[in-house]
């Protein structure tokens, strides 16, 4: 008779998994832009193939046709994969690749001036 209070979520929950939803969205969308670049141009050239094979059955919406699925595509399946590693509890800022989210430097990067062996103390 006694109803479960663990189930409850409170409204904090639903703003850090928005944030991180967000987060993600935006990171895997410059991924798929920089890193996918290759995988993109193939998908030019298959949409400008088929929006020419299109063109001739349907001249004026064809190649909208095309173009508005791919980028669709593109733009749900960034959006399943976030949705996917925010409902995962993985958030951003605790992903070893992404050091910079979360404030932490790189410090295997150290700066060496012509000056340094005259002036400063190597530890």
């Amino acid at each position: 008779m006694t109803v479960s209070q663990s189930q409850a979520t409170n409204p904090s929950n639903y703003g850090l998994m928005l944030k991180s939803f967000l987060l993600w969205t935006a990171i895997l969308t410059v991924c798929l832009l920089i890193v996918g670049f290759p995988v993109g141009i193939l998908i030019v050239t298959v949409g400008s193939l088929l929006a020419v094979v299109l063109h001739e059955v349907l001249p004026g919406i064809g190649p909208v046709m095309i173009v508005g699925s791919f980028i669709a595509v593109q733009l749900v399946g960034v959006m399943i994969a976030a949705a996917m590693l925010t409902l995962k509890g993985t958030h951003p800022s605790d992903v070893s690749w992404l050091p910079w989210l979360s404030g932490q430097s790189n410090p295997q990067n150290h700066s060496v001036y012509a000056a340094c062996p005259l002036t400063c103390e190597i530890k």
